[in-house]
């Protein structure tokens, strides 16, 4: 386990990406998303491994980058903020339906974050769709729920962040991480 690394989850357009940014901005490591870069390279390649596609071949791009992202995270110093963790990709599948392979469980168990995981909860005022982002708001509160859900399940601790303007979420994060 690595308990330097910090997980923000949540469903989507509730402010994750904001609030990495405004960490990176604070001198925080961060890892970006895996999805939305995937996303945009299927889009521009014409490839099919997209949400609104090959949903399996989607969530199995996400675990090998984000894999990656967390073995490259292991050479950095001080603490790591990921805008998304591993076990996202189990609360994915769940949201979608589609069948837990082995090897994905198993990467949940062997990739540990610190207990603690920041939730950015379903926020009507904020959520939007995009050309990436396709979700309806019932499918960004299911979202919202089932990553709670998943999160508890594989024993992390969840913190809710706070309704707020980005820099009142980030002194949040900081102060709970007591920096």
């Amino acid at each position: 386990m690595s308990d330097h690394f910090f997980v923000v989850t949540g469903g989507p357009g509730a402010g994750k990406t904001s609030l990495i940014t405004e960490l990176a901005r604070r001198g925080f490591h961060t890892i970006p998303e895996s999805g939305r870069a995937i996303i945009r390279e299927e889009m521009q390649s014409g490839g099919d491994a997209l949400p609104w596609a090959d949903r399996m071949a989607y969530a199995e791009r996400m675990l090998e980058r984000d894999l990656r992202a967390y073995e490259d995270a292991q050479a950095l110093s001080g603490l790591v903020i990921f805008d998304r963790g591993i076990p996202d990709i189990l609360g994915y599948l769940t949201l979608c339906g589609l069948p837990l392979p082995p090897h994905v469980t198993a990467a949940t168990r062997a990739a540990r974050y610190n207990a603690r995981v920041f939730l950015a909860p379903y926020w009507d005022e904020i959520f939007k769709p995009d050309t990436e982002r396709k979700q309806t708001c019932a499918e960004a509160k299911a979202t919202c729920a089932v990553m709670q859900e998943t999160y508890t399940a594989l024993g992390y601790q969840i913190t809710e962040l706070p309704r707020a303007d980005i820099a009142s979420r980030a002194d949040f994060v900081c102060e709970q991480l007591a920096i």
